[in-house]
């Protein structure tokens, strides 16, 4: 292979669509990025318009690799990384959506979901999918459609039309409709995939009343998931990685041995905990669901999800406009010696492990005359190193044993001081990679290893690079002294929404 090639990772996150070219030795080639508009047609409702997705896609991806191209690398494949849970249905002889996509962050479907919890469908959900019973996932989602859409469960129920996570609409957009496929991390977040036998699981689709027929195809997360028409990269590329965003970090991340974990802060925080070939039922609420699948061979871990973290800091920025930008954060909060006694909870879509509870809502604590955009910034950052520790707590539970390092990645981590205060409240060393694009990367990978670039995970994993480790530096009164003021704020604001 020659130093000129490079592969095309897709990034298609919640606010933005971002595309990557990558060297083969994992550089950063090439970046371009372009957010689009989130829809709230009502309270707890949150959609995008599809046809957004993959403009925004197609429009990065293009300059991407034209960038890519005046400085000599040339993708020879693609890989593509997605925000999960997100739910499209579509018409397939026309390709147009009979809906809006219904966000991971939409909760319309809550009630729908107590009502199957009264059913005691939860115990099947969860031993079938390692998932709980939450408007979160994508099968409740998909039956909302099927309801409310005029004509749409009679179609669907005709073979009419296709269901898919973004990873799929995209695949189905770049190949001109020649491919319905999904991999199988993307499968495992639906609520409908039986993840110790690797396929759609049929009691499930017929709790759930959703035709088989709408469904991709399962794969790899190193497959062929087909190739893009010319039109549109001005060259067919053959698409040979697919992942769920924290699927894709954990590659990326090279946490390919049981007790890894990985931490990514974007727009939520997820921490993947890889538990080798078994899959691990939690006692503490988090979720079983898979890290990839490479040579038809599952690995799986356990997952502990955060609905919001640098949400908390967008909705300073442009809900409260006490920020000029997110990168004020750091100076803000480290130009105070305490957080004074504030706290927020960031339950805007509810709250996430290891609480799953819907119905909660964000809340402010501890705000006097005093409180300003200082104390309002460090209580955001705080928020997210708070969860993190939830996380963390409960992962050390579930695996027998407490994590010695945190591998963490994201926009959120160029933050020095927010990566310092993870490391004293976790109490847990945290390691920052050289590339903090690890999901893109692990696409990469993951398109790498399908197209032949590189032969075995392990010869992935000599490719991850430390830039800087923080040690946890404060001691444990200081550290418990803090998480009591945040589990007493958790549970105020539990116990005013249950």
């Amino acid at each position: 292979m020659a130093n000129a090639d490079g592969i095309l990772a897709v990034d298609q996150g919640t606010t933005s669509s971002r595309a990557i070219v990558f060297d083969l030795n994992g550089h950063i080639a090439s970046v371009a990025q372009q957010e689009f508009e989130q829809h709230y047609p009502r309270s707890g409702w949150v959609e995008h318009d599809p046809e957004d997705l993959w403009q925004s896609t197609l429009a990065v991806c293009r300059e991407a690799c034209a960038e890519a191209g005046e400085r000599g690398v040339r993708p020879v494949t693609m890989g593509i990384t997605n925000q999960r849970e997100t739910t499209l249905v579509w018409d397939r002889e026309t390709g147009k959506p009979v809906y809006n996509a219904i966000v991971w962050q939409d909760r319309r479907t809550a009630d729908a979901c107590g009502k199957l919890r009264s059913r005691g469908l939860e115990e099947t959900v969860t031993s079938r999918t390692g998932l709980l019973l939450d408007p979160y996932f994508s099968a409740t989602k998909v039956a909302w459609i099927l309801d409310n859409v005029a004509g749409a469960r009679e179609a669907a129920e005709a073979g009419r039309l296709a269901f898919g996570t973004v990873d799929t609409w995209l695949i189905w957009r770049f190949t001109g409709g020649d491919q319905h496929l999904t991999d199988a991390t993307n499968a495992s977040r639906t609520m409908l995939f039986n993840i110790h036998e690797q396929r759609w699981d049929t009691q499930l689709l017929a709790h759930f009343n959703i035709p088989a027929s709408l469904l991709p195809e399962v794969r790899d997360s190193a497959a062929d998931f087909g190739t893009t028409q010319s039109e549109w990269l001005d060259q067919p590329l053959p698409i040979r990685g697919n992942a769920g965003d924290q699927h894709a970090a954990v590659v990326g991340q090279g946490c390919f041995s049981p007790g890894m974990i990985k931490s990514t802060y974007g727009t939520g925080c997820f921490a993947l905990l890889n538990t080798g070939q078994e899959a691990v039922s939690s006692k503490n609420r988090l979720l079983t669901t898979m890290a990839y699948r490479v040579n038809g061979e599952p690995t799986y871990a356990l997952e502990g999800s955060i609905f919001v973290a640098g949400a908390a800091v967008q909705w300073l920025r442009d809900g409260l406009g006490v920020l000029g930008s997110a990168a004020e954060t750091e100076s803000l909060a480290s130009s105070l010696d305490s957080n004074k006694g504030v706290y927020l909870v960031p339950a805007f879509t509810g709250l996430g492990a290891p609480h799953w509870d819907p119905e909660a809502r964000g809340a402010l604590f501890g705000l006097t005359r005093d409180t300003g955009p200082a104390e309002l910034a460090r209580a955001a950052l705080e928020s997210v190193c708070y969860q993190t520790h939830d996380l963390v707590v409960a992962m050390a539970a579930d695996a027998g044993h407490a994590p010695e390092t945190l591998r963490v990645d994201g926009g959120m981590v160029v933050n020095d001081w927010l990566l310092q205060k993870l490391a004293d409240i976790a109490d847990v060393a945290v390691e920052r990679p050289t590339v903090i694009e690890t999901t893109a990367l692990g696409a990469a990978y993951l398109a790498g290893l399908g197209h032949g670039i590189w032969s075995s995970l392990q010869a992935v994993r000599t490719q991850w690079q430390l830039d800087r480790r923080f040690q946890p530096a404060i001691g444990a009164g200081e550290r418990d002294a803090a998480l009591a003021g945040w589990a007493d704020a958790v549970r105020r604001v539990i116990e005013k929404f249950d």
